[in-house]
């Protein structure tokens, strides 16, 4: 019976801690959370982010990136998604050319190509720093 009261007891003050921090109003940080600047943001959201987040259709593309499940991944699974977005952004493989076909105005420019690059090396160094 004593085991039962002082697991109810650190059940009790456990939730009456969650309530309270949470009741606060303030959120720790995710330090897992991807970081990016509104410029980068606004590439990504307007040529990436539809294909490549939990709600989206394409199955292939969520599959091998997911912006909305990011902060999930490790550190190192995260540095091999920043690796490959750096690849497939080399080698002019994103946005694909078929999705192109049929919307062009989600193609990148030299300039937002050499934006995500950039972004990619920053986000990877930073991890490593950690």
């Amino acid at each position: 019976m004593k085991k039962l009261n002082l697991s109810l007891s650190l059940l009790l003050a456990a939730l009456s801690f969650y309530l309270t921090s949470s009741a606060s109003g303030k959120e720790e940080p995710n330090e897992k959370a991807i970081q990016m600047s509104k410029e980068v943001k606004a590439v990504i959201n307007n040529s990436c982010f539809g294909c490549h987040n939990t709600d989206s259709r394409n199955d292939d593309a969520k599959e091998d990136l997911d912006f909305k499940t990011w902060h999930e991944l490790s550190t190192v699974k995260q540095l091999g998604a920043l690796k490959d977005i750096k690849e497939v952004l080399i080698k002019n493989e994103m946005p694909p050319q078929k999705f192109l076909e049929h919307k062009p105005d989600k193609a990148l420019s030299d300039d937002q190509k050499e934006l995500l690059v950039v972004w990619v090396k920053e986000q990877s160094k930073s991890l490593l720093n950690k």
